[in-house]
Parts: C-alpha cells; sequence; structure tokens
C-alpha cells in the first residue's frame, strides 16, 4: 500500500508542478465549447435539439479525460528512456503494486482535469439540475479516468519510443472522441457509424455525464455505469499483465 500511495502522490506532485500543462490542457476545450457552443447553438436550437451547450458540456468534460488519462501512458514511456522505471522495477515491491499506484495517479489527474473543465463550462452557460448531479457525474468522470488511463498504460506498456505511442494514439484518441456522439445525437445515424459509436467505450461515458448532469441519456445511466465498470476491469487486467510483461 505505501508503493501504492507513493507512486499516486509522485504523479500529482509532477502534474501539479507543470503550470504549463495545467493550463495548455484546458486551452481545447475551451475553444471547443466557445467556437462549437455557440457557433452550432442556434442551428441546434432551430432544429428543435434544445439547448446545444448542455448537450456538448458532458462531450467535452468527457474529452479533456479522454486526453488526459490516455497521454498520462508517455511517462511510462519517458521514465523507461530515463533510467527510473528500471529503478522503481527492480525495487522489491510488486508490479502489481506499481501498476496500480501509476494507474491511480493518473486517473485522479484526469478526473481533476475532468473537474476543471466542468467549472469552466458553468462560466459559458452550463448548468446541471442539481448539486446530487454533480456528485453522479465525479463517479463516472472517475471510472472513465480509470479505463482510460488503464488503456493507455497497456499501449506504453509494449512501446519503447514517443513517435510510436503518438502515432497510435492520434489512430485511437481523435476517432474515439469524433465517434462517441460528443458533438453530435446518436440517433438517426448512419448504421455503419452507430454501430461503432456503441462499441466505443467513451460513447457510454458521454452518456453517462449527459444522464448524471442534464438527465438526457441515450443508453440509461444504469448501463452506462455498468459498461464503463466491466470495460475498466479487462483494460485494468489487461494493463496490469502487459505492464508485468515490461523488460529491464
Amino acid at each position: 500500500m505505501n508503493t501504492i500511495y507513493v507512486l499516486w502522490l509522485r504523479q500529482l506532485k509532477r502534474y501539479f508542478r507543470s503550470k504549463s500543462r495545467i493550463i495548455g490542457s484546458l486551452g481545447q476545450p475551451l475553444l471547443f465549447m466557445v467556437a462549437l457552443g455557440f457557433g452550432f447553438g442556434p442551428i441546434f436550437q432551430k432544429a428543435g435539439a434544445g439547448n446545444y451547450m448542455e448537450f456538448l458540456a458532458p462531450g467535452i468534460i468527457a474529452q479533456g479525460i479522454l486526453f488526459t488519462s490516455m497521454f498520462s501512458g508517455t511517462e511510462i514511456i519517458w521514465d523507461r528512456q530515463f533510467g527510473f522505471l528500471k529503478e522503481t522495477l527492480v525495487a522489491p515491491v510488486s508490479r502489481l503494486n506499481i501498476m496500480i499506484g501509476r494507474t491511480l495517479g493518473g486517473a485522479t489527474i484526469a478526473t481533476i482535469q475532468g473537474v476543471i473543465i466542468f467549472f469552466l463550462s458553468l462560466l459559458v452557460g452550463f448548468k446541471p439540475t442539481s448539486f446530487f448531479s454533480v456528485i453522479i457525474s465525479l463517479v463516472v468522470m472517475f471510472l472513465m479516468s480509470l479505463l482510460f488511463t488503464g488503456l493507455g498504460t497497456a499501449i506504453a506498456s509494449t512501446l519503447d519510443d514517443f513517435q510510436g505511442f503518438q502515432l497510435i494514439m492520434n489512430f485511437l484518441v481523435m476517432p474515439m472522441f469524433f465517434l462517441s456522439g460528443a458533438l453530435f445525437p446518436l440517433n438517426g445515424l448512419p448504421k455503419v457509424i452507430e454501430v461503432i459509436s456503441h462499441l466505443n467505450p467513451l460513447t457510454y461515458g458521454v452518456d453517462g455525464l449527459r444522464a448524471a448532469l442534464t438527465r438526457a441519456s441515450h443508453f440509461g445511466l444504469a448501463v452506462d455505469f455498468l459498461v464503463l465498470l466491466l470495460i475498466s476491469l479487462v483494460i485494468l487486467s489487461l494493463g496490469s499483465y502487459l505492464f508485468s510483461k515490461i523488460e529491464i
């Protein structure tokens, strides 16, 4: 437990020490909310779909969590190249504990990122239904963070260079975001896009946040929660296995 706590704390210290990283990671979500929210808002409303900012904000929160979680895997490659990972792995502690500590640290940072974006969304006009809905959304955020931090760790455990990781991330992160229903409703999509969206784990995170914060949901909060929980367990198990196979 001490190893898990130390690695979790190390991840948080590294995050809060980098002010430019925090500010830089908020630029894209804020741009999406302002440009898309106010740009497409009137069109969305004329189509009879309601307030676009209320629809968009949960998707942008999910985007911030996705990006932060997945790219936390780069720290494994960074630590490997600079020797810190080797020092950690040769220590008389379980690799499972190391992986858990790193994953919890990355998931906590991603959740904090989601909370910051949530507060930014309040500034541009988003209004959650109640305080209790915000509490539920925090649970969904943390589940999403665990899932995608585990996925980023699993991918990074099989690579040893930044270029390969960035390439894979670009082929995963952007399609997952755009096909998650974060920017558009899931109703009436072409069959192929609909199937892909239903297979995309981020879709259930976006829908879960919408269900919690606005009470508008495509699948239902219970289904979203269950799917996120099951996929998180699978991904974390896979990440633990791949991390245990890292050669030093």
